[in-house]
């Protein structure tokens, strides 16, 4: 399989980029400067200057573009936009790494957790753009897309477990009543739904057992 990882310097595209090579794929990394993943393969270009020719041939496209600060968040929804009108229209699979604030509390579908009086407001500004880049992949009609959301305590230096729930659209906790998982267990899980695809045009979430 021929995937391509925009952003796979970053923290979660680094570790799902290493997972993909293991398993023996062949990875193109796509990143704005010198490539520091584990793919022998790269593309130095920003997200925003890519088109139709550099992503042709790929059989996925993984979005791991991430972004914290006041003038990086935007890139989260934007890059989301400029992949997916790339990728429409064609056979490409995109698989996006998500967030975990538009998760579902309630049965309606009607509330997140972002929503809650208790989210951190630091948080509301990435949340909010991983939010807006869900809603504009649920209106596209000719494109294939998985949107994999993490728990909502996401570890970037939790250990790697092996025991991971998959659930759906909703907030869910294990069954120690908690919803974590590290950036490890979550890159594996998303690697084997991207080898091992089962959820099309659908957000999915993983948490640790």
């Amino acid at each position: 399989m021929k995937i391509a990882v925009i952003g796979a310097n970053g923290r979660v595209g680094n570790r799902i980029t290493e997972g993909l090579v293991k398993h023996g794929e062949d990875v193109t990394a796509f990143v704005r400067n010198q490539n520091h993943s584990a793919a022998s393969q790269a593309v130095i270009k920003d997200v925003f200057d890519l088109n139709k020719d550099d992503l042709a041939g790929f059989d996925v496209v993984v979005d791991a573009l991430g972004g914290w600060t006041p003038e990086t968040v935007d890139v989260i929804e934007d890059g989301e936009k400029k992949l997916a009108d790339l990728l429409e229209g064609t056979n490409i699979r995109l698989v996006v790494v998500g967030g975990a604030g538009s998760l579902y509390t309630d049965a309606a579908h009607t509330k997140t957790l972002m929503d809650g009086e208790d989210f951190p407001e630091i948080f509301v500004p990435v949340a909010t753009a991983h939010a807006k880049a869900l809603a504009d992949l649920r209106k596209r009609k000719d494109l294939n897309w998985t949107y994999i959301s993490p728990a909502a305590d996401f570890q970037a230096d939790g250990e790697r477990t092996g025991k991971v729930i998959e659930a759906g659209e909703d907030f869910t906790l294990n069954r120690k009543g908690q919803s974590v998982i590290s950036y490890a267990d979550y890159a594996d899980a998303f690697v084997n739904e991207v080898l091992n695809p089962t959820h099309n045009k659908e957000r999915i979430s993983f948490l640790q057992a």
